[in-house]
């Protein structure tokens, strides 16, 4: 065994012996995770489609072009229902487990796909919205968990990634649909409806895999579980994590089957826990991705560029670049780890942020100081070149976001809470992830129309230096460590070493 320091603990803990494995050691694992991955792919198309759908939504209902709340409630609507099912995901998760949950999000997702495909107005709309906020509210809790409890630790973030680049693929996706549809009658029907044919795939995709196997083992269907890891570890490595399963007790794995909400918060080690997992859900939020994927063509158009077509298709540029990014993010995440990423992240996140709030003072002030109305302003050579630094501004913020924000708060949500909390855990850090959401989709646009683009993106900047100077002080490293070792992380960090509990029992 090897001692392993722990950054931001206190001691240091026993480490197991880390392997040379590859992504593409073991193709079931593989498989596994791009199929539960899915889910993530339904997660980011909706994310990405309402921007452009909502353009022509405006041209289709005159009572959602004059009223920009009701445009916000369209968008957010699929968040508040996300929110209803990320927490009662968790429980779902715990108490049926990752499978027949993930089933069940599909069958959500597609019903809410159809409605809106069919809705004659906005408020049946609104409906499908928060239909379809329901499955993606399951998914966000259940993928991350599915994927982290079949991967070896030392791909572990990786494979998790994998999960939050099929987010970043599906909103790449969506924005090549919003061109595609661009010409067609129903445009924003074609975009909001077809959404439904990933939910039936992964749903009979599903059918043929099987339960988590660290979920069979807490509901002591051992032999399922053992059958289960059989098929992602060799004999040596097996024998290795039945032991470890055995080793967290048996009886604490009873003791804790029927986890509460209230439970989380009853000792120090899981509070812990839950302060880092959730904080960094929440600042994943209010640095402001969001307010870039939802509104990217309306932030382009208020750049300057009023075309539609030309908005989504410099959108779609932003999109493939999340994409690259959260690639470039799961290279890393396993090397370097998860707080070096995510600092480094951080950084060119607030320098952006900057760059963005300074492209639309200047093009504010063009326009005050030399007399010219707005739409002059946007068209002429000055409003143009100042346009293109906005644009260059988002580029460089998903460039900065994408490897590590992005990515490093689903990977550390799904590896840093006990088997039995896992499900809990992860349906409330991931409730605070869709509640921050929804106040940043839901207040973006009225906060711009309050203080300015400039300033909106000023504030933003503020909260990603907060997320900074809470990433260096509450996150610990994980990087490698299986579930066992982080488990004993946060006791030492509640607690102090071996050493100091003894000397306070005595």
């Amino acid at each position: 065994m090897t001692i392993l320091s722990l950054p931001g603990s206190s001691g240091s803990i026993d480490a197991s012996p880390k392997r040379d494995i590859s992504y593409f050691s073991n193709f079931y694992v593989l498989g596994l995770t791009l199929t539960a991955g899915i889910g993530g792919l339904l997660f980011g198309y909706d994310t990405g489609v309402i921007s452009g759908a909502l353009l022509y939504i405006r041209d289709d209902f005159a009572a959602v072009a004059e009223n920009n709340i009701l445009q916000e409630t369209i968008v957010s609507m699929a968040i508040a229902g996300a929110i209803i099912g990320a927490a009662a995901g968790g429980w779902v998760n715990d108490a049926f487990g990752r499978k027949k949950a993930t089933l069940l999000a599909d069958i959500i997702f597609a019903i809410g796909s159809i409605v809106m495909c069919a809705a004659p107005d906005p408020y049946v709309l609104i409906l499908g919205r928060f239909l379809v906020g329901l499955g993606i509210g399951v998914a966000s809790v259940t993928a991350p968990v599915y994927i982290a409890e079949a991967s070896p630790s030392e791909i572990r973030g990786g494979l998790v990634g994998i999960n939050v680049l099929m987010i970043t693929g599906g909103q790449f996706l969506s924005y090549l649909v919003n061109l595609a549809f661009t010409e067609v009658p129903g445009t924003w029907r074609w975009m909001l409806g077809v959404a439904a044919l990933p939910a039936i795939i992964q749903f009979f995709l599903m059918l043929s895999l099987p339960e988590s196997p660290r979920w069979l083992y807490l509901k002591n269907e051992k032999a399922q579980a053992i059958t289960g890891l059989s098929k992602i570890y060799g004999p040596d490595r097996l024998e290795e994590e039945i032991d470890m399963l055995a080793a967290a007790s048996e009886e604490d794995f009873h003791s804790k089957k029927n986890v509460g909400y209230l439970d989380v918060f009853k000792s120090k080690e899981m509070r812990l826990a839950f302060l880092a997992g959730a904080g960094l859900q929440a600042f994943q939020q209010f640095t402001g991705i969001n307010t870039v994927m939802y509104y990217s063509p309306t932030i382009v158009q208020m750049a300057g560029f009023t075309s539609n077509q030309l908005a989504l298709l410099l959108s779609l540029i932003v999109a493939a670049m999340n994409a690259a990014g959260t690639i470039v993010g799961i290279s890393l995440i396993d090397r370097y780890g998860r707080r070096r990423l995510t600092l480094t992240s951080l950084t060119g996140v607030i320098v952006s942020l900057l760059i963005l709030s300074g492209a639309f003072s200047l093009q504010q002030s063009f326009g005050v100081e030399t007399g010219l109305s707005y739409e002059h302003n946007l068209h002429g050579s000055s409003g143009f070149n100042i346009g293109w630094f906005a644009v260059i501004g988002l580029a460089l913020y998903i460039a900065s976001f994408s490897p590590g924000m992005g990515p490093v708060p689903w990977a550390v949500n799904s590896e840093i809470y006990p088997e039995a909390y896992r499900g809990v855990c992860g349906g409330m850090s991931a409730t605070v992830n869709w509640v921050s959401n929804l106040i940043v989709s839901q207040t973006f646009l009225s906060v711009v129309a309050l203080v300015g683009t400039a300033w909106t993106f000023l504030i933003i900047a503020g909260f990603a230096v907060l997320a900074f100077v809470f990433v260096a002080i509450f996150v610990p490293e994980t990087k490698g460590l299986n579930f066992e070792e982080v488990e004993r992380l946060w006791k030492e960090r509640a607690w102090g070493s071996e050493d100091t509990r003894q000397s306070l029992l005595i």
